[in-house]
């Protein structure tokens, strides 16, 4: 397994290569907007983000924020810090995205402040905004990741990235 050389960090960013594993858990004072479906579905600033080595941040943010908009559905998976994972379909403007938020509805110790929240693919969405920023999906389709102009990368998710 090849490790790849940190990205140069510019004023203002932080690299994805400083970030902790097992993740961290952070409360940030940024405001979070999401849109799907010609709708704003989600607008917050009630921010929980977690951050793991070589992964931009995912954002988790409360369920009670989307409304009508999050629907349960089949499906689970687990994650070894975090715990056992539920996902929901996203509802906005008469369309669905399947599978495209998710929370751990009893999340393991260390990790209780994701209890109540969810965590939204930002591929399917029509966009995710981060503090008047839109957001660019993890790479890779299988992580929940959103890039913005203040991280360095490179993020795991690209092509060869598997064993990192």
């Amino acid at each position: 397994m090849t490790i790849p050389r940190p990205d140069d960090i510019r004023p203002g960013q932080e690299s994805v290569w400083d970030y902790p594993r097992p993740p961290r858990l952070e409360h940030v004072d940024v405001r979070v907007q999401i849109d799907f479906g010609g709708e704003r579905i989600v607008d917050t600033d009630d921010v929980v983000r977690v951050l793991e080595t070589s992964h931009p941040p995912v954002y988790y943010l409360p369920i009670a924020a989307f409304g009508e908009a999050l629907v349960p559905t089949d499906g689970a998976s687990f994650c070894e810090f975090k715990g056992a994972a539920r996902y929901f379909d996203v509802h906005g403007g008469g369309e669905r995205a399947d599978h495209a938020a998710w929370n751990y509805p009893r999340p393991m110790p260390g990790y209780e402040d994701l209890d109540d929240r969810v965590a939204v693919y930002a591929a399917p969405m029509d966009r995710c905004i981060v503090d008047g920023e839109v957001v660019v999906p993890q790479p890779g389709g299988f992580y929940g990741g959103w890039v913005t102009s203040a991280l360095a990368g490179p993020f795991k998710g690209i092509p060869g990235s598997h064993g990192w």
